[in-house]
């Protein structure tokens, strides 16, 4: 019994010097490709995200660092709708596009000699437009009577939030390594910087369970 618990201090201690080295240089990245189509809706959104990472630990266990990325979404529908003896057909095309700057902190704890668990906080930001066009046609009836109209509009906007994310970190040797997230909480703020939408803000507050992200990292090992 003496035996097993000094072996299992040794492990502990052994888990507990298993420490990232201050000034360990990292770069990894973030691809993300996300669709969404409702044929009876007639709705079909696409968002593509790709956001490279540079990070350097600045104490045992302890990283900062910052990513720099790009966006893009495309948001298409069309929809009927009644009104009296009007029919009305929406077609509807929103595209965004944004550059990415997402400062954050990262801790780690050791779970084995390869194995760690994190937490991450970021503060992701945007800065980037959306580009709207959109037509309707009115159709009366019985007369036939036909209206149509067409919009195009273009709008800057800002984004910025806060993110805290739990993961994993599993090395698979000195210079390689494959996390995971799982998970987010966070706060977002979107404001236009229109004129006619200068009062128009978005915030975003909860958290959500199913935001989980795989990544690969290369190390530079010291």
């Amino acid at each position: 019994m003496k035996k097993i618990l000094i072996a299992g201090a040794a492990l502990l201690y052994s888990f507990s010097n298993a420490q990232i080295k201050t000034g360990t240089v990292y770069i990894s990245g973030e691809i993300n490709y996300n669709t969404y189509e409702n044929k009876s809706e007639y709705t079909k959104q696409q968002i593509l995200k790709i956001i490279p990472t540079a990070g350097i630990f600045v104490a045992p266990n302890v990283a900062i660092g910052t990513g720099l990325g790009y966006t893009h979404g495309n948001l298409e529908y069309f929809q009927t709708l009644y009104s009296g003896s009007f029919t009305t057909y929406i077609d509807y095309t929103g595209k965004t596009s944004a550059v990415i700057v997402a400062p954050f902190v990262r801790k780690y704890w050791t779970l084995s000699e390869k194995l760690y668990f994190f937490g991450q906080l970021q503060i992701p930001m945007e800065f980037g437009k959306l580009n709207q066009e959109a037509s309707a046609i009115n159709i009366s009836q019985p007369i036939g009577y036909v209206d149509q109209q067409y919009l195009s509009y273009e709008n800057k906007y800002t984004s910025i939030g806060v993110n805290i994310k739990p993961g994993l970190d599993y090395f698979l040797n000195k210079n390689w390594s494959i996390e995971a997230t799982i998970g987010e909480f966070g706060y977002k703020n979107l404001k236009y910087r229109d004129a006619d939408f200068r009062d128009l803000k978005e915030y975003k507050f909860g958290l959500n369970l199913s935001a989980v992200s795989f990544g690969v990292k290369y190390i530079f090992a010291k």
